[in-house]
């Protein structure tokens, strides 16, 4: 258990109160009040929490929640682990895992790409998995190449860190090719329009195949460690494991194969991580499937371009509809036009709804996409007004949470 200071311990005090007081006026778990709370009361809150743990830190524009609960469960078979249950993957929601659970000796802790240099140097974690890197919201996250180099440099710092890293991905193999302890994962990297260019060089990137390299520099693709072969995992040695997993989508198999990458390295039995990580099958209520009338909806989240796109390729043709919300609040980023990025499908035989407060915007896209469709603004409304039977419903970050905090009232 992490040995807390005197001030430290005044700071968790006052966290417990301050998320009580939340929970008493109905504003929620209260988790993240306490952890901005014991964080202004001691600022090292979060170095003591995290001392003496095994832990791996898990970041990437997409997959951060997944993979996380997939790597928890993969290291359950080595003990008890802290991690988050909501997603709040930034320093007050990671205090407040921590804090739930000071006995655990392992942790997998979802972070935010912006802060995993200054978490890794308070965690000094075990292990961190790069997932992906992509374009997100520029009014938020700011230009590519720029977080590219910011991570590079962060983990610079950590040379006896083990880093899992998708090789198939361009700009998260640069963060780290020069990196003394590295597990490459070939986890799968369907969107690759943010590294046409090399950002190292600016040269060119050439795709052969599954394999890459940069024109006129040695950067390439390195030779993976695990990667995925049919329904197997299979690592370095030849061995293999059938990945059966309760989660669709391709995106969610390379998910899981650097989560049980992630669990071997901290000494987990391959097979049992494994069994494990395939028995995740809903992350904070993604990939459920809710009964609204005489539909069943599955809700799926997307947050941008190359989410879009991964989330729309696990649509299931033979749908009764496709219900599509979009919100521009801040937490989405107020500017769609990423919207024009996303290569949305003829989705012959389906009825689609455009929905959501920027319903309009999605509208005009999916118009200009040939995409026969309606628009009802309100996504409850747009899943009722879809033929009876399955309705896939696929929304951004606000939008999903408005949807399910509208079932929930329709549901009490």
């Amino acid at each position: 258990m992490a040995n807390i200071t005197v001030r430290g311990r005044i700071a968790l005090r006052a966290a417990a109160t301050a998320s009580w007081a939340s929970q008493k006026a109905g504003r929620g778990k209260g988790s993240m009040i306490g952890g901005l709370i014991a964080l202004l009361i001691d600022k090292t809150i979060m170095d003591q929490l995290g001392r003496d743990r095994r832990t791996v830190l898990i970041t990437g524009t997409n997959g951060k929640s997944t993979t996380t609960r997939m790597t928890a469960a993969a290291l359950g078979t080595l003990g008890r682990v802290a991690t988050q249950a909501d997603g709040a993957n930034m320093d007050a929601g990671i205090v407040a895992a921590l804090n739930l659970d000071r006995a655990a000796e392992l942790a997998a802790i979802e972070v935010d790409e912006l802060h995993l240099p200054h978490v890794t140097d308070s965690l000094n974690p075990a292990a961190v998995v790069l997932l992906n890197l992509s374009r997100d919201q520029l009014d938020r996250v700011g230009e590519i190449n720029m977080i590219e180099r910011k991570l590079r440099a962060g983990l610079a710092r950590h040379p006896d860190t083990v880093v899992i890293a998708n090789c198939d991905d361009v700009l998260i193999t640069s963060i780290a090719y020069d990196h003394p302890n590295v597990v490459w994962v070939a986890a799968g990297g369907g969107w690759a329009m943010d590294a046409t260019s090399c950002p190292r060089s600016g040269e060119p990137v050439l795709w052969e195949g599954a394999h890459w390299h940069s024109t006129g520099t040695d950067f390439q693709r390195p030779e993976p460690n695990w990667w995925l072969d049919g329904n197997d995992l299979v690592d370095d040695t030849g061995r293999r494991f059938p990945l059966e997993l309760a989660l669709p989508g391709r995106a969610n198999r390379g998910n899981a194969a650097q989560a049980v990458a992630a669990a071997v390295a901290l000494g987990a039995d391959a097979e049992g991580a494994v069994a494990a990580a395939a028995t995740v099958r809903e992350i904070a209520g993604r990939y459920r499937t809710v009964r609204v009338g005489e539909h069943a909806a599955r809700l799926l989240l997307a947050k941008n371009p190359a989410g879009w796109q991964e989330a729309l390729s696990m649509i299931e043709p033979s749908s009764a509809g496709l219900v599509i919300a979009v919100n521009g609040q801040v937490p989405d980023g107020e500017d769609l036009s990423w919207l024009w990025d996303v290569r949305f499908e003829h989705f012959e035989g389906v009825q689609v709804v455009a929905s959501g407060e920027r319903a309009t915007d999605l509208a005009v896209r999916l118009t200009y996409a040939g995409v026969r469709h309606e628009t009802i603004a309100d996504p409850v409304r747009a899943i009722a007004s879809c033929p009876a039977g399955h309705v896939e419903v696929l929304a951004n970050y606000t939008a999903f949470r408005d949807l399910n905090r509208g079932l929930e009232e329709r549901t009490a």
